[in-house]
Parts: structure tokens; C-alpha cells; sequence
């Protein structure tokens, strides 16, 4: 017998093979009914799949947040059916695996779908809910699935069906007359999904393969009530407003080119905010003890077979060949940092040695991936690299654990969470060092009485570590900064140090990185801050309005006296009315609009408008004296305030 214990901590003893439907009408039919999945031992299970261990369990209504994972997982079969009926040659490949927001379906379709078509899907979608079918789920055996997909027509399922391991269950699930290739969890009936919404359509290759046929792809999102749906809706377009793909290039930050995909181009003003977050670590990296080094960009395969990227990281790196040697363009630093540490010999008082570094890098991402500045192919982490004695390791992990943190409340970054993360499926290295080093990163953080998660199978290749998630504006979680713990690289490329004894030691290597890589942090940024960056990030801080010609001259001095003081600050000197010029300065997220007349020129003065109204307070602050202004920019800057 089973024990499933209950969120009200009574427990239910069934039998193997039963299903969550069948305890949920052991509690009562009203339940039974309304049951849309169940959660075993954290997992998320289908109603109908057979239970088979013992754990916490629960089940969920459409009233339950959990739900929306399960109802669009439902919606995306009932996209599929929709598109079918529609257009019957129509061939589907895969949807989603994270149905947490979306879902989304790959067809095999002769042209891209257009606004109208996705029109008449979501009609139809509609009336596929309407007919309230049941959701099956089928088990079959491989050659059954075979039988049928083949004479479906579905080819694109039966290359599909090849990858699901031997062993392993196959299963379908069925509403009406449409059936699919699916591992679940799906809702108890196609109507408890009370609202759905197709969002857009795109090209995409066939299992991601540039060298593959093209796929056209739909998504859309979908809920228990329309609600639910709206306030999603409503979320989703505050996220566009801030989405940095639209905001970069409106604010001529950056642009991407086809000659070079997936690697940003920085403009002027790209590069203002770009270089002032690399100074701001740097200047953190020398309060820390970090010197900074320059490694190159090419090295010989040779290095990457010893540091084990070879066999771990291949796929993401680029190659090239000079002189008949091959060479891997550098995905990362950290081999490099330990040859520099090779040079000399290394005495146990000569650690810690800390090395950071800017330098580029560069990892290839397929063209389906990339996505603004947050998935790129060539990038500058905030990186370095620590060389200790296992002694010195906790003092050394919360180094950068202390200002990482003081780094996200610089940015107005309130909410994070520490994870650690452990040794993963494809890893170098015994089990013991893998538990010694998992220990020493907990214990840092215990010592510290900092909460954590664990985050099982997570770690990197060659060593355990603290990931650090930060909560944006809009309440999404995004993984920023972490530190790093490996005892591989040093073994592997024969680092040494001599000990107090006189004899030779191997250095415990940590890895680090504050931002991440300083492009995605400033996508982050720019979406977390809606483009508002706080003055010292602005790339314009100022922008001088004349009111007309006529105040030029003062504009051009008040420009000029601003700019002495340090102040990046602009002139505009249009001929366009004054509320145009006030109504771009916003748009642009200029922080401080300095309106000029004559009342201001025969007073010296400028009248102040704030980008935003602070809280209780006006947009317009009326007249100020210039120096006092560049004063007042000059100790927010320093101060890296959040506030005008």
C-alpha cells in the first residue's frame, strides 16, 4: 500500500496503480468533478496516471494558481485539433514543455500563418471547448504508436517517437476525435479551460536545426476564466512597453545586424551606460583585492581538451584553423586565468590571488535561441577568478557573496534568492570532492545565516555553486550573479602552490561573476527600469529646452557650465514647439528637462521638470540655480542614487 499525505496532514492509504481521479473521488464527487491535475511529492501528475510511491500529495481545481500549467497544456492540444480541422494536410510536430505562461504547437503548413488565420484558430478553438470533451490518456505500445502515426500521416511524430527511451511508457492523449504523441499532464476535460488567446506566430526550424526543414510555430496563453486571461494580457503588455528589444533601439542604445547574429552593436549611448557599468565593478573589483588581467581570444584545442570544455562545452563554442593547428575561439576565461597562474611558482603566502577579467567572449547559440541582449553570441562577463588554499575558501566564497549583494540593492534589485547548485548529470571529477565542495559553499552561507534553496543537478560541469535570482519590476525572476567552486581545473592543468610544510598543493580554484555577462545584465537592467535609468546610468543626464531661437546663446552657456561640472548633458536646439521638445526628453527618459525663457536668463536660473514626479511631490521643481543643479546630479551620481 501507498500513503499519500494531504496538505491538512491526514494521510490516504491506496493501492499502486491508483489514479489521482480515483482519490479525488474518495473525498467526495463534488471534487471529482471540479479536478483538474494533482502534485506528488512535488511533482506535477496527470489525474489519470497511475500513482506508484508514497509522498505529499495534492490535488488541484481550476481555483488553484498550480492549475494554469495543466489548462494550458490542454489548450495546446486543443490548438493542435483547431488547426487541423481548419486545414486537414496540416502536420504537428511538438508543443511546449513549460506551460507555466504559455503554449505553443510547430506545424508542418505550406506559408506562415498572418493575424486573420490565428482569427480563425481561436474561434475554433472556442468551439473545440464548447463540445466538453473528456481527456484521455492511452498507454500503447511502441509498435501501435508506429502503426498509428503512420497512418495519421505524421511523419514528423514517428521521428518524434524514436526518442523516447527504451522502457519508458508511450503514451497519448485523446479529446474528440484528435489525438497526440504526449507525456501529459493535461486538464480532466477540455471546458475547464475557460479563456484562451493565441499571441503570435513565428518561423522556426525543426528541432532547432538551421540545416532542417522550416516549421511554423503558434503560441498563445490560456486560463480558467477570462479574468485571469485579462489580467495576464494586461501584465503582458507592460512587459512589452519595457521589452529591451523595443526600448534599445527607440532610445539608440543598440542594434543587431544580420551580418553578425545573435552579437549586438552599441551605439553612443549604448556605450555610455555599457562602459559605466564595467567601471563600477572594476572600481568594486580593486576594493576586493581583484587584479585585472587581458587574456586572448584564440587558443589551441590543446587547452580546452585539458580544461574538459572539450568534451562538457564543444557544442557551444566556435572553431578555427591557422597554420594547420585548430584553435576554439574563448567561451570563457577561466583556463586562461589558470595559465597565467602557471607562470611563477606560487608560494601558500602568495594566496589568494584574484584575478578579474573583461575580456570577450564568445559561445555559439543557435538562431532559434538568441534573443536580444539577454542570449547572445559574443559578450564581456564581469568575470574572475580566485586561487585559495581549502582554508581559505569561506572567506573567500563570501567575498563576493557581500558584494554581490550590495550590488543588486544599487540597482533596485530587492528580492533575491540564493541557490546552490549541485553536481549535474554530465560532470567531471570523484563524488567526494563533489561533496566536499557542496558542503564548503553551504557552509559559507550558513556561517553568514544566509536562507538557500537547493538546487539539485543544477551545478556546472566542474564544480558546485551559488546562483544568485533577483525579482525585476514586473515580478519575474531572472539568475544573475554566482560564485563557483571547483577543485577540477587546478588538477586537470596542474596548478600548484608550495605549503607551509614544503610540500606542493593543489589550489581550490572559485569562479565569479557579479553581473553576469554585462550585455544580458543590461537588457535585465533596461526592462527592469522601463529605460528610466537612475542618473548616474543616464546616458543623457540633462537636456537643456530653449523655449524658442531667441535663448540659444543662454542655452548653449548653461550647456557648457553643466558639462565643466561633469554633467552628460544636451542642447536641444530645434525649432519645435516647447511641449514637443518636453514630450521627446521623456520618450528619450531624459532624467532632468531644464526649460530656459527670459524670465530664467535675466534670473541665471533654469526652470527644473523631473522625468517622473517623485512620490509626493511635483515633475515640475520650478526655478533652480545651475551650479546647484550640477551639484544636486553630481551627489546622485556618486551616491548612485535610485532617486532624481
Amino acid at each position: 500500500m501507498l500513503d499519500l499525505t494531504l496538505p491538512d496532514g491526514s494521510v490516504r492509504r491506496v493501492s499502486p496503480g491508483t489514479t489521482a481521479l480515483d482519490v479525488a473521488r474518495s473525498i467526495g464527487p463534488g471534487l471529482a468533478k471540479a479536478a483538474v491535475g494533482a502534485e506528488l511529492d512535488g511533482r506535477l501528475v496527470d489525474l489519470r496516471t497511475p500513482i506508484e510511491t508514497s509522498g505529499p500529495f495534492r490535488l488541484f481545481t481550476t481555483k488553484n494558481e498550480e492549475a494554469g500549467i495543466f489548462l494550458r497544456h490542454t489548450a495546446e492540444h486543443v490548438l493542435a485539433d483547431a488547426v487541423q480541422r481548419l486545414w486537414p494536410s496540416a502536420r504537428i510536430d511538438v508543443g511546449r514543455r513549460d506551460h507555466s505562461e504559455k503554449y505553443q504547437y510547430d506545424f508542418r503548413f505550406p506559408r506562415a500563418f498572418v493575424p486573420e488565420d490565428l482569427e480563425a484558430i481561436e474561434a475554433k478553438m472556442r468551439e473545440i471547448v464548447k463540445e466538453k470533451h473528456k481527456v484521455e490518456r492511452v498507454e500503447i505500445s511502441r509498435e501501435e504508436a508506429r502503426e498509428l502515426f503512420a497512418g495519421m500521416g505524421e511523419e514528423l511524430k514517428l521521428e518524434r517517437l524514436e526518442d523516447i527511451p527504451e522502457g519508458e511508457p508511450i503514451t497519448l492523449f485523446r479529446h474528440g476525435e484528435f489525438v497526440d504523441l504526449c507525456r501529459g499532464p493535461h486538464a480532466q476535460r477540455v471546458d475547464q479551460v475557460g479563456a484562451v488567446k493565441l499571441l503570435e506566430s513565428s518561423g522556426v526550424f525543426y528541432r532547432g536545426d538551421e540545416s532542417r526543414e522550416r516549421l511554423q510555430r503558434i503560441y498563445g496563453t490560456a486560463f480558467a476564466t477570462r479574468d485571469g486571461l485579462d489580467g495576464y494580457l494586461a501584465d503582458l503588455e507592460l512587459r512589452r512597453a519595457r521589452d529591451h528589444r523595443r526600448l534599445g533601439p527607440e532610445l539608440d542604445l543598440f542594434s543587431f545586424s544580420r551580418n553578425a547574429p545573435g552579437s549586438p552593436f552599441f551605439h553612443p549611448r549604448g556605450t555610455v551606460i555599457y562602459n559605466l557599468l564595467v567601471d563600477y565593478v572594476q572600481g568594486l573589483n580593486r576594493r576586493d583585492g581583484f587584479e585585472e588581467v587581458r587574456t586572448p581570444q584564440i587558443l589551441d584545442v590543446d587547452l580546452w581538451h585539458r580544461s574538459g570544455h572539450w568534451d562538457n562545452y564543444r557544442e557551444s563554442m566556435f572553431f578555427t584553423e591557422v597554420d594547420e593547428r585548430q584553435y576554439a575561439v574563448k567561451p570563457m576565461n577561466c583556463p586562461t586565468h589558470c595559465l597565467i597562474y602557471r607562470t611563477g611558482l606560487r608560494s601558500y603566502r602568495d594566496l589568494p590571488i584574484r584575478y578579474a577579467d573583461f575580456g570577450r567572449l564568445h559561445r555559439y547559440e543557435r538562431s532559434g535561441v538568441i534573443t536580444g541582449l539577454t542570449r547572445v553570441r559574443t559578450f564581456c562577463q564581469d568575470d574572475a577568478h580566485t586561487f585559495c588554499t581549502e582554508e581559505q575558501i569561506e572567506a573567500e566564497v563570501l567575498r563576493p557573496v557581500s558584494t554581490i549583494l550590495e550590488i543588486y540593492r544599487t540597482f533596485g534589485f530587492e528580492d533575491i534568492r540564493i541557490e546552490v547548485s549541485t553536481r549535474p548529470e554530465k560532470s567531471i571529477g570523484s563524488a567526494e570532492l563533489w561533496q566536499r565542495a557542496e558542503a564548503a559553499l553551504m557552509g559559507a552561507l550558513s556561517s553568514r545565516d544566509l536562507a538557500f534553496e537547493v538546487n539539485e543537478g543544477d551545478g556546472a560541469f566542474y564544480g558546485p555553486k551559488i546562483d544568485f535570482q533577483a525579482r525585476d519590476a514586473l515580478g519575474r525572476s531572472w539568475q544573475l550573479g554566482t560564485v563557483q567552486l571547483d577543485y577540477q581545473m587546478p588538477e586537470r592543468l596542474d596548478l600548484e602552490y608550495t605549503a607551509s610544510d614544503g610540500g606542493a598543493r593543489r589550489p581550490v580554484m572559485l569562479h565569479r561573476a557579479m553581473l553576469g555577462s554585462v550585455e544580458r545584465f543590461l537588457g535585465i537592467l533596461i526592462e527592469h527600469t522601463g529605460g528610466a535609468f537612475p542618473v548616474w546610468l543616464a546616458p543623457v543626464q540633462a537636456v537643456v529646452l530653449p523655449v524658442s531661437d531667441r535663448f540659444l546663446d543662454y542655452g548653449a552657456e548653461v550647456t557648457g557650465r553643466l558639462s565643466d561640472a561633469g554633467v552628460r548633458v544636451e542642447l536641444d536646439e530645434r525649432s519645435e514647439k516647447l511641449g514637443y521638445k518636453i514630450r521627446d526628453a521623456q520618450k528619450q527618459k531624459v532624467p532632468y528637462m531644464l526649460v530656459i525663457g527670459g524670465r530664467e536668463q535675466e534670473a541665471g536660473t533654469v526652470s527644473l521638470r523631473l522625468r517622473e514626479a517623485p512620490e509626493g511631490g511635483a515633475a515640475d521643481q520650478g526655478a533652480v540655480i545651475v551650479d546647484e543643479l550640477a551639484a544636486r546630479i553630481a551627489e546622485r551620481a556618486a551616491s548612485k542614487s535610485l532617486d532624481l
